[in-house]
């Protein structure tokens, strides 16, 4: 199946039109509308653009954004192009959520409509009794593994407190630490405040690095 039409859509999207897909609108069929996205316009499509298209896709939506930012006007065009008993193919589940809460929340939306997901690395497919168990197996699996951290977290503040451990301007963070303190925040398990306590800086700090990670992107 080639990829016969490019449409562009605001900046940072395009839409990729499948010759044997033209028609589907008209005949109301239900559709595979694939979605990709890559951080950079250097950054190649063909890895993500080929399995969609081998992947049946009459239609695949591409964001050119960071993964770090919120805003994906491309998910904004799926959600207007998706109908009932339509699937929602992406490469990987990463393309789609920045975190499990962000997936299970599409995973929610998704079958609210009436629409599957597909994701071709993961072999997932919601459409079926077991792809539907094997997601939901991971993502409460993510729940348990989100529940260690706030533990852990509290336990790491229980103790800086014992050692009597008072604010004061923060000293420079290790790049490690710094990429440590931006996945935190990137991943949406913790609050700002129990972040900022955990690592031992500002929320103008934490901000700052997010801002700086993101500007490196």
């Amino acid at each position: 199946m080639n990829l016969g039409n490019k449409h562009s859509y605001e900046n940072n999207v395009n839409i990729f039109v499948n010759r044997d897909g033209l028609f589907d609108d008209w005949t109301g069929a239900p559709m595979y509308i694939g979605y990709a996205r890559v951080s950079t316009h250097e950054q190649s499509l063909t890895l993500q653009q080929d399995a969609l298209t081998h992947a049946g896709c009459h239609k695949i939506i591409v964001d050119r954004v960071s993964g770090t930012m919120a805003e994906r006007p491309g998910l904004a065009t799926i959600k207007v192009l998706l109908r009932e008993g339509d699937t929602l193919v992406v490469w990987r589940l990463d393309r789609l959520g920045r975190s499990i809460k962000d997936l299970i929340t599409w995973v929610s939306w998704l079958e609210h409509e009436g629409i599957g997901l597909k994701s071709l690395q993961e072999i997932i497919d919601t459409t079926s009794p077991s792809g539907k168990l094997t997601f939901h197996i991971f993502a409460a699996l993510a729940e348990f593994e989100r529940q260690l951290i706030q533990k852990r977290t509290q336990a790491g503040l229980r103790a800086a407190r014992a050692r009597g451990r008072v604010g004061g301007r923060p000293k420079a963070l290790a790049a490690s630490k710094r990429q440590r303190a931006v996945q935190l925040y990137q991943e949406k398990q913790l609050t700002v405040k129990e972040i900022c306590e955990m690592m031992g800086i500002s929320k103008p700090t934490l901000y700052a690095n997010v801002r700086q990670a993101h500007a490196s992107a």
